[in-house]
């Protein structure tokens, strides 16, 4: 499987951003997909996940701000995010698993994208 993350940028704190992953190979449905990221100095961390049903699991950071959701028919997985903050600038790299359940540790998962940047302004 290979990833293509999109839709990073420069937004202002409050805003709102989209993130899409986009996956080829024919098995898209069967794998979890997550989102993570990473700051500068910081260690890569977790921030979402959806398994193959569309049931996700999401790190407090994000809790009531994102939302993940995938379509499975466009090979699509997506990360919403509002009243983005400062804190949340960071590089976010979506990736798969090829398991039916979700996890929140980057070791758990098999496949990569190559990141796209998010920078909130204060």
């Amino acid at each position: 499987v290979q990833l293509q993350a999109s839709g990073g940028g420069l937004v202002q704190a409050g805003g709102s951003l989209r993130l899409s992953c986009a996956a080829s190979g024919r098995t898209f449905s069967n794998y979890a997909m997550g989102w993570f990221r990473q700051a500068p100095g910081k260690e890569r961390e977790f921030v979402a996940a959806v398994n193959w049903s569309g049931d996700s699991t999401y790190a407090d950071s994000g809790k009531g701000r994102f939302t993940i959701s995938r379509d499975n028919i466009q090979n699509t997985v997506y990360l919403q995010m509002n009243s983005l903050k400062p804190d949340d600038t960071a590089v976010y790299y979506c990736a798969g698993a090829r398991t039916y359940t979700t996890g929140t540790h980057y070791s758990q998962y098999d496949y990569w994208g190559q990141g796209t940047l998010v920078t909130v302004s204060s």
